[in-house]
């Protein structure tokens, strides 16, 4: 079931935020609906910790990511962020340990808890809202969307979903055809 979960948004971190699809419609998609579900999408971004996944790590996963999205949206949006959502996402930058091994290719240590995955996630999260990454940052125009995606080349319009892509050229479409008429 993983062929659901959004993995191209450019970063975990990013595919974090696409694990509730639509977020701003009507009937949002939520995609970590259950312990299962977080357990796969942490195997699929390779950060399943030792430890076993608990419905407390669910809520905190729902948390982080919903701590993302505005500061996300913000950077994409040029807004300042306020004190209290940069005091959410730095409860999740605790250090963890982490080793590194040269096997078939650098690998590093899968971490001890989900807690722990959750840092390396804010961890990115930070290092790309705070450095010049910030810059590659865009928003999905589909208002009930609002996915934040990377464009290093700047030359995406919608997010990686071919159905917003799909509705937004439609629109275009039939606003260009009423202006002609």
């Amino acid at each position: 079931m993983s062929e659901d979960f959004r993995l191209d948004m450019g970063a975990p971190w990013l595919n974090l935020l696409a694990t509730r699809g639509r977020h701003f419609g009507p009937r949002p998609v939520e995609r970590l609906p259950t312990t299962e579900r977080l357990v796969a999408w942490l195997a699929c971004v390779e950060l399943t910790p030792l430890e076993p996944v608990t419905g407390r790590d669910l809520d905190a996963a729902h948390r982080l990511r919903e701590a993302l999205r505005p500061l996300a949206l913000g950077a994409v949006d040029g807004l300042a962020p306020t004190a209290d959502q940069v005091g959410v996402l730095a409860r999740f930058l605790e250090p963890e340990p982490m080793e590194l091994t040269a096997l078939d290719r650098l690998r590093r240590s899968a971490p001890t808890t989900a807690d722990a995955a959750f840092a390396r996630l804010a961890h990115q999260a930070a290092d790309w809202l705070t450095g010049p990454l910030r810059l590659d940052l865009r928003a999905c125009p589909e208002q009930d969307c609002r996915g934040v995606f990377a464009d290093p080349g700047g030359r995406r319009r919608w997010c990686p979903s071919p159905a917003c892509a799909s509705r937004g050229r439609v629109r275009a479409l039939r606003e260009r055809r009423r202006a002609d008429s």
